[in-house]
């Protein structure tokens, strides 16, 4: 079975970030270019740090979907599968709740507030044909189609962090950014291992 490369994003971000304060008056935007964004050369976040924050949280969402059917127990998904997705499950929410205060404080829209953006389109992200078909598995044959999809998702994520972390301004996305970086390669390195097993 073919997925399309998926990208869902970090576990464990501490809980201690601090929310950025930030200068100036901008405009939010109304369409899926970050570029339109208008920031004033004082403020503490850019253009990158935007879109990285707005991305994340869907990415976020679906992963959090993800792991609500492995811990389906009609599933019958593995002990170790059942493990990743509950942190998964744990994490994610504070983070998502983490980046929606940025957005607010930055007064910048999410993703799913800005007319004509089609999260679909977005790089990695799973379609509902997609989730349908691993919703009809179970067993080994989930525990394999859930790990390698979760590994995209990992990827993906670390590719977002990196992008980040080279193009953004503000220091808690940065801070953000590195941990999703070392949590997702450790995790990358454990679904490998289920997979090889």
């Amino acid at each position: 079975m073919q997925f399309r490369r998926v990208t869902v994003a970090a576990l464990a971000v501490a809980a201690g970030l601090t929310l950025a304060a930030c200068g100036g008056d901008h405009s939010s935007m109304g369409t899926g270019d970050s570029s339109a964004l208008s920031i004033p050369d004082d403020a503490d976040f850019n253009a990158a740090d935007v879109e990285f924050t707005q991305g994340m949280i869907p990415h976020h969402e679906q992963a959090i979907e993800m792991a609500d059917m492995a811990l389906d127990p009609t599933v019958g998904a593995s002990v170790e599968v059942v493990a990743l997705a509950e942190a998964i499950q744990g994490g994610q929410d504070p983070e998502i709740q983490l980046m929606q205060g940025w957005l607010d404080a930055w007064d910048q829209p999410a993703m799913e507030d800005m007319e004509g953006h089609d999260m679909s389109s977005m790089d990695g992200m799973m379609s509902a044909e997609d989730m349908d078909e691993l919703g009809t598995l179970q067993g080994a044959e989930f525990d394999a189609a859930w790990l390698a999809m979760m590994i995209e998702h990992h990827e993906g994520a670390v590719k977002m962090a990196e992008t980040v972390k080279a193009d953004g301004k503000n220091a808690d996305v940065a801070t953000l950014a590195d941990q999703v970086i070392a949590a997702q390669t450790a995790e990358i390195a454990t679904m490998k291992g289920l997979l090889a097993n």
